[in-house]
């Protein structure tokens, strides 16, 4: 399980030195890939193949334009042993990375996003947030 927010920082080669609480999980290898409202995706390598193993074959051309999309922008990496991983400068560009980024776990996977477009997406979601009733407990 992914949890909590960690301030980042790309260095100048686009490399970004994941959480030191997830070297274990991620040290298999993950998969970066093109995430909505503008993040980038980080699956471990077992969960991206396990998600690409649960995707029937598109029936519509939604699933299609999603699917093509998912895969086609994901890059596969093994992190140094620092934690370190390069993103590619197609993600960075997508994402808008350019130094400072912020890694939020999100269960069963990590999102990277710009450090001032996720402070206004976390701003502008918070009235709903606070709003929403909470899940009842199973």
């Amino acid at each position: 399980m992914f949890l909590g927010t960690h301030s980042l920082r790309l260095d100048e080669k686009g490399r970004l030195i994941l959480p030191a609480r997830f070297r274990d999980q991620l040290a298999g290898g993950v998969v970066i890939t093109k995430g909505q409202e503008n993040c980038l995706f980080v699956y471990t390598a077992e969960a991206f193949a396990a998600r690409a193993g649960q995707q029937a074959e598109p029936t519509t051309k939604a699933e299609r334009d999603y699917q093509r999309i998912l895969f086609a922008s994901a890059f596969d990496e093994t992190p140094d042993k620092t934690g370190r991983v390069t993103v590619p400068p197609a993600l960075r560009a997508y994402a808008g990375l350019t130094r400072d980024c912020v890694v939020i776990g999100t269960n069963g996977r990590l999102e990277i996003w710009d450090t001032a477009t996720w402070r206004a997406y976390e701003a502008a979601q918070e009235p709903a947030f606070a709003e929403r009733e909470g899940v009842p407990e199973s």
